[in-house]
């Protein structure tokens, strides 16, 4: 039977603290302010693509270093193990907390725990891309991250690759690699951009489909196979259109389905004149809401 109330089953016994909610923030800690972070548009052919550094699209969680603690994109401390960060910069860094290809669930959990568990942050890399304090271009700021990563002895610490491409043949070359061995997509950063914080096609995503996000409103009854467990999700997004995803999930979230008022991801091809998604399937779970905390 779906649950109508929400909820989340946790592993163990430790506290689980939710990025993007307003939960817990670890013991000591003080919640920070919500930082000002560059946000992406969605690539289009015919862009120049002389002016744009590419480097793979990591399906991790965004993270800011502030100079002292690691902050989710939503503004909420991340309970990192004091040996991970050290020796991090004294500085502002962007980047995304990544456990591999394929590895956004396991690294999920991982970051949600209020108390680390040390064996799983001992895989994750915390991959760099940006320095947000900086008034110099991309390109400057990029030159300036590769001199001071390379003087930090932290092993957890990576800076993301970033290159060229000559034309819009080769960056779909360069996409259909990627997707192939695994990865999501890819990102086009300006060199001559400087960093702000707001969407603007300074920073560009190149993936083979788009991808949103949407609040979950209602939980719909399968039928058939899917007969007790979920049918679909009655979704409404920023611009209050509802719509339906039906694909994309497992047997074991169709068992325990995304909880009412959860953020999820979804990939489509396309919108109809109603702005409505076309072929959406659902992706994962962004944020987790207030009420699925686990005290």
């Amino acid at each position: 039977m779906l649950a109508q109330e929400p909820g989340v089953s946790g592993g163990g016994d430790a506290p689980i603290a939710l990025p993007g909610t307003d939960g817990p923030v670890p013991k000591g800690q003080t919640q920070p302010a919500k930082p000002d972070l560059m946000l992406a548009e969605v690539y289009t052919p015919g862009i120049d693509l002389s002016d744009y550094w590419v480097s793979e699209k990591l399906d991790g969680v965004r993270a800011y270093w502030d100079g002292q603690r690691l902050i989710t994109r939503a503004g909420h401390v991340i309970a990192a193990p004091d040996w991970f960060t050290a020796g991090f910069p004294a500085v502002a860094l962007d980047g995304e907390l990544w456990l591999g290809r394929k590895g956004f669930e396991a690294l999920s959990g991982t970051v949600r725990r209020l108390e680390p568990d040390a064996d799983a942050w001992a895989k994750v890399r915390y991959m760099v891309f940006d320095l947000p304090a900086s008034k110099d271009p991309f390109g400057r700021r990029l030159s300036a991250l590769r001199a001071l990563l390379a003087e930090s002895p932290s092993p957890y610490l990576t800076l993301v690759e970033q290159s060229r491409v000559a034309d819009h043949a080769a960056l779909m070359a360069r996409l259909a690699a990627v997707v192939r061995d695994g990865g999501e997509g890819l990102m086009l950063h300006r060199d001559s951009s400087l960093y702000r914080g707001v969407r603007s096609a300074d920073l560009l995503k190149v993936k083979p489909y788009e991808d949103a996000e949407a609040r979950v409103i209602g939980h719909l009854p399968g039928q058939g196979k899917y007969a007790g467990m979920l049918g679909a999700l009655l979704l409404e997004d920023a611009d209050g259109r509802r719509f339906r995803i039906g694909t994309g999930f497992s047997d074991a979230q169709r068992r325990a389905p995304p909880p009412l008022g959860s953020l999820v991801t979804y990939q489509f091809h396309g919108r109809t004149e109603q702005g409505l998604p076309r072929f959406a399937s659902f992706l994962r779970v962004r944020e987790l809401p207030q009420e699925a905390i686990r005290e």
